[in-house]
């Protein structure tokens, strides 16, 4: 019975989606169109201040020259209103703004759960309609989420037992997971579940995880392990992979472990896919490539299959009229985005831009596969340094300059050269280097500068026109 309960509770959540998508379908067509824009990346990669300046870009579009629209003069006006989710948090633009434009700028704090934002333009339209009609309103909802949630989306194809086997294998030799390895070794899944044992087995976890991403892993799931909100402390975040070797039996550890990991998919991940995921139809995913590079060889590999599982969470597709009404929204425009390209100078970005090709490659050849479009880039949300050329040893290099985060003075920096060919990074990543041999790629964190704006302009940044215009272009 309760198999056939779950059968008919699935067909009825696919025919109440069914029924909202055909009325969302029928209301966008025929009256104002509704982008729906997912902004996610891993850990440190620039989802807040990428969002903040997109808006403040979009509101003001002196610096968008790429954005065809604006520049073809058919953007009325831009402007900000209530977003349609009554239930999401609304993403609070006004006051990371002020934290990056503020007398002491600096840095806003990172994603920690969903949220939303909707930003509603009068454009006039293009090509034979353009004297046919007049402006009309296209509405863009902004919606961010953290991408560690994103890869949880692989675990709802996944059992216990597979996910046990595949995780503690890939941490096995993890200098950060040995002590829960250790503790995952001496429990015995046969015995009988004792609540203090679920709970410290959690919590080596947990600490793994948290270990794990501040060395450059990115494939720490379960996220909400690493943002666990207000399910902090509650059996749905309280398990933890075990070595399984027979069947799970009633009140044992195993079968505990197993039942608390089948409700974190049923009450975390679908939740959030069915709520959230489900209804985008753009996707941005920002990655740190240089702060990958710096951490070396393993960083970039793990990076590298992170991008790939990013990718078959979405379902990348077109978004014609009537598969929306069959199938629902399919991810029909993805644009995978190395971030902190100010931390380079200009003469290396195409160097960056085609290591992001690279890394993403598998993950790009899937989407255009199925039909979506997808392009890579090197940009800059924000632009936190000024170019220079240095003399040195009687070369000249081309440096950045910023202010540094931890000192707060001004600092010119020369971080290496990029190689010309990305295989140069990948080959000896996928082969487990442990280091770049005859290489060091230096990173260095800097503070927002402080900036003055002059009427009609946003923040300056880099490529982040070219972003939007990839990302909603043909919709304006």
């Amino acid at each position: 019975m309760r198999g056939d309960s779950l059968v008919i509770s699935s067909l009825a959540d696919s025919l109440v989606r069914g029924v909202e998508t055909i009325g969302d379908s029928v209301s966008e067509t025929f009256f104002e169109p509704v982008i729906r824009l997912g902004v996610t990346g891993l850990a440190r990669s620039g989802k807040t201040v990428f969002i903040t300046s997109l808006v403040a870009n979009l509101l003001d579009r002196g610096r968008m020259t790429g954005l065809v629209a604006q520049q073809e003069g058919r953007i009325n006006a831009a402007y900000l209103q209530p977003q349609p989710d009554d239930t999401v948090p609304r993403f609070d633009y006004e006051s990371h703004m002020s934290d990056l434009t503020g007398p002491e700028p600096h840095w806003p704090d990172s994603t920690r759960a969903v949220s939303e934002l909707r930003l509603s333009f009068k454009a006039r339209p293009a090509g034979l309609l353009a004297g046919l009609q007049g402006p009309r309103t296209v509405h863009l909802d902004i919606v961010d989420y953290p991408g560690e949630w994103l890869l949880d989306l692989a675990l709802l194809e996944k059992s216990y037992e597979d996910w046990s086997q595949e995780t503690l294998s890939r941490i096995e030799k993890r200098t950060e997971a040995a002590e829960f390895l250790a503790q995952a070794r001496a429990a015995d899944p046969a015995s009988v579940h004792d609540e203090p044992t679920a709970q410290a087995l959690a919590a080596a976890f947990s600490t793994y995880l948290n270990k794990a991403r501040e060395a450059g892993f990115y494939d720490c799931t379960p996220g909400r392990f690493l943002l666990p909100g207000d399910l902090a402390g509650s059996p749905v975040l309280t398990f933890a992979p075990l070595p399984i070797s027979d069947p799970s039996r009633r009140r044992t550890l195993q079968r505990e472990m197993e039942r608390r990991y089948e409700a974190y998919k049923s009450k975390v991940v679908k939740p959030f896919f069915r709520d959230h995921f489900s209804r985008i139809d753009r996707q941005v995913v920002l990655v740190d490539a240089l702060g990958a590079i710096h951490k070396g060889p393993q960083a970039v590999e793990d990076m590298r299959r992170a991008m790939a599982d990013i990718l078959s969470a979405f379902r990348p597709g077109r978004n014609a009229w009537l598969s929306q009404l069959l199938l629902g929204k399919r991810v029909e425009r993805i644009l995978f985005a190395a971030t902190k390209a100010d931390h380079l100078h200009h003469l290396q970005h195409p160097r960056l831009t085609a290591i992001m090709e690279a890394l993403t490659r598998e993950a790009r050849d899937r989407a255009s596969f199925a039909g979506a479009e997808t392009a890579a880039l090197s940009m800059a949300s924000l632009r936190a340094t000024t170019e220079e050329m240095r003399s040195h040893n009687g070369s000249e290099l081309p440096c950045v300059r910023g202010t540094l985060l931890d000192s707060g003075k001004q600092a010119a920096f020369y971080p290496g050269e990029l190689p010309d060919d990305p295989a140069h990074l990948l080959a000896p990543a996928r082969n487990g280097a442990d280091t770049w041999l005859g290489e060091d790629y230096g990173f260095m964190a800097f503070a927002p500068a402080h900036l003055t704006l002059r009427p009609g302009d946003g923040p300056p940044h880099i490529r982040l026109d070219r972003a939007a215009q990839f990302l909603i272009g043909d919709r304006l």
